[in-house]
């Protein structure tokens, strides 16, 4: 590896070489996990890796290149085009010419469209290469079903604070060394000697743990942090870093991003258990904190969608249509003030009537066709276009609903012949449920009543 150049960001030169010292994601890379067994086994495959910012899905890809011998071609998906994937299509050709494999990581592979991600299909297909994608978003969404179906996904977690103490030792370790003019390590080559004039500034343990806190399980963002604010601390002479240091030197960005550590997943859960357990000021809370904190407000739009679906139901079917209104205004006008329809669609669903009886309903329908198989559509429900049908008793004897009382064909059965009438769906007393209750029980005690 050629010596790391002046100007090269600390996260670059700490990035690591070696599986080993990749820190954090034990559940794929520790002991006879998926990942440990495929580089010991020198068996590449395509994959996805999805996880949030920093968490080294890059780092993964190129040392799966490194340790495979594989010709390493990169793609931005944010930059990148066809064009990008022609290149790199031609690239693989002439290493597998020169008897090597290639590994083609694309980075932010959801911005590709559906056209650009099924490009790589035949390629994958033949053997080409190995197609390693890296995602902050979840793949169902965004990855082509394809596509993802020829590729192994591996969630990474956000680096833990123990691992971000350990990174953080590192980075100090590593600019002192560099301080000196000496590696940080055995092995690991230096920068420049004496790129930095003034001894390194110690870190009161109050700014190291809220330094740790705001990176929020993004490695990278902790590295490019104690770099500014210890460059910063350095061209002011001043040889201790404190909060307020923190303060000046990260400025807004410290108190957008000063979320304790929470995991992304974990945040979303708690808005959703907050909107379910109708407390409106929690669920604000959530909200903002995921969009202070970055997290895509198309995303959480999604999930106000399934809120209302699954949580709320026929018991305030306009929790629905303004959960969708919401969406639609982010759509039109951005962000910040497309973030306020959010909010106000979050506050709506907290306060509204709760009820997954629709939601229950739907499961237990789906399990009940799957075990049922396909029965025949009873002879009076079927439709008969044609005499022939006519003939055969298609719709004979049909009861047309509103030619009945009360617009209700009292006693008709509309199941399979066989099939006991199922139970699929048991509104709630909650809102408009309550409503729908009352008519249900009403229509069935007709059902009851003796027909002429």
């Amino acid at each position: 590896m050629p010596p790391v150049l002046p100007g090269v960001p600390l996260a670059e030169r700490l990035r690591p070489r070696h599986i080993d010292e990749v820190v954090g994601q034990s559940h794929l890379l520790g002991a006879g996990k998926p990942l440990r067994v495929a580089f010991e086994s020198r068996r590449p495959h395509s994959m996805i890796l999805w996880g949030p910012p920093g968490v080294g899905k890059t780092t993964l890809a190129r040392l799966m290149a490194d340790a495979f011998g594989a010709h390493f071609i990169p793609i931005s998906a944010v930059l990148g085009g066809v064009k990008d994937i022609r290149d790199a299509v031609t690239q693989a050709q002439a290493a597998a010419a020169r008897g090597l494999r290639s590994i083609v990581f694309v980075d932010e592979v959801h911005r590709f469209n559906k056209a650009q991600q099924d490009a790589f299909l035949p390629h994958v297909e033949s053997g080409l290469f190995v197609f390693v994608g890296a995602t902050t978003e979840n793949p169902s969404f965004e990855v082509n079903s394809a596509l993802l179906s020829r590729a192994r996904v591996y969630v990474l977690n956000p680096v833990d604070a123990a691992a971000l103490s350990d990174i953080f030792d590192r980075a100090l370790a590593s600019l002192t060394a560099e301080q000196g003019g000496g590696a940080s390590d055995p092995g690991r080559p230096s920068s420049e000697p004496a790129l930095l004039a003034a001894p390194i500034p110690v870190f009161e343990s109050t700014a190291r743990e809220r330094l740790i806190a705001w990176a929020d399980g993004d490695a990278r963002r902790l590295l490019n942090a104690i770099e500014l604010v210890v460059d910063t601390a350095q061209s002011q002479g001043e040889q201790r870093i404190d909060e307020a240091t923190l303060e000046r030197t990260l400025s807004q960005s410290l108190r957008r991003f000063d979320n304790a550590g929470d995991a992304f997943y974990d945040q979303i859960s708690a808005l959703h258990k907050s909107v379910r357990g109708s407390h409106p000021d929690a669920s604000l809370y959530w909200l903002v904190r995921m969009l202070d904190g970055g997290a895509d407000p198309r995303y959480l739009a999604r999930r106000l969608v399934r809120m209302a679906i699954e949580d709320i139901g026929l018991a305030d079917p306009r929790a629905l249509r303004l959960s969708l209104d919401a969406s639609e205004v982010y759509e039109r006008l951005g962000s910040p003030e497309g973030e306020l329809a959010l909010a106000q669609a979050v506050l709506y669903l907290a306060c509204a009537a709760k009820s997954n009886a629709g939601y229950n309903a739907y499961n237990q329908a789906r399990e009940f066709v799957a075990r049922q198989g396909s029965d025949p559509v009873p002879v009076h429900l079927r439709n008969a276009p044609t005499r022939l049908m006519k003939e055969l008793g298609y719709g004979h004897a049909y009861r047309y609903a509103h030619d009945e009382p009360n617009a209700y064909a009292a006693g008709e059965t509309y199941m399979p012949d066989g099939i006991t009438e199922p139970d699929f769906y048991r509104p709630t007393d909650r809102g408009l449920e309550g409503r729908i209750a009352e008519k249900l029980a009403w229509l069935r005690r007709l059902d009851r009543e003796p027909r002429d």
